[in-house]
């Protein structure tokens, strides 16, 4: 398992900082494409909302990052300073009553962008799994088609 790890100040110029992480993990470690974009816009969501809402844009409070690769997950952490919250009873951002609401639709995104969402340390703390694709995935995509006709695989 690699690991790497970054600590940035609650400011929201550092999700720079945090693009920058990524696009660095992605080409050191491999990262494939299919995955990068739902890691990049989960995890700087994340960050963002560790910034705003976990730290209230305190620069004395910190936002850790770190990153895990094993062989078949990637795994991101994000670590506020700030009080938590209740992740268990949030608004449902699609109910026709908060369709217009502009906010409280950033945990529901990267519940659906990421494969497994954990909270912990009452919602100061969560991890984002990336399932990353096997060479079976990989063959299985690649011989769905053969001279533009459809095969079973890719039924």
């Amino acid at each position: 398992m690699k690991q790497v790890k970054i600590q940035i100040p609650s400011l929201v110029e550092n999700i720079r900082v945090v693009e920058s992480f990524i696009d660095n993990s992605k080409d050191t470690f491999h990262i494939d494409d299919d995955i990068y974009g739902n890691i990049m816009v989960a995890v700087t969501e994340a960050v963002n909302n560790a910034i705003r809402h976990g730290n209230k844009f305190d620069k004395d409070k910190n936002v850790l990052l770190s990153l895990q690769v094993e062989d078949d997950r990637v795994k991101f952490e994000i670590e506020d300073e700030g009080a938590g919250f209740d992740y268990e009873n949030l608004l449902d951002p699609t109910a026709p009553e908060n369709i217009e609401n502009p906010g409280g639709r950033g945990i529901f995104l990267i519940r659906h962008l990421a494969d497994e969402v954990e909270f912990n340390k009452d919602g100061r703390h969560v991890q984002l799994t990336f399932l990353l694709p096997t060479a079976s995935d990989d063959d299985e995509a690649r011989h769905s088609t053969i001279n533009g006709a459809e095969t079973p695989a890719a039924r």
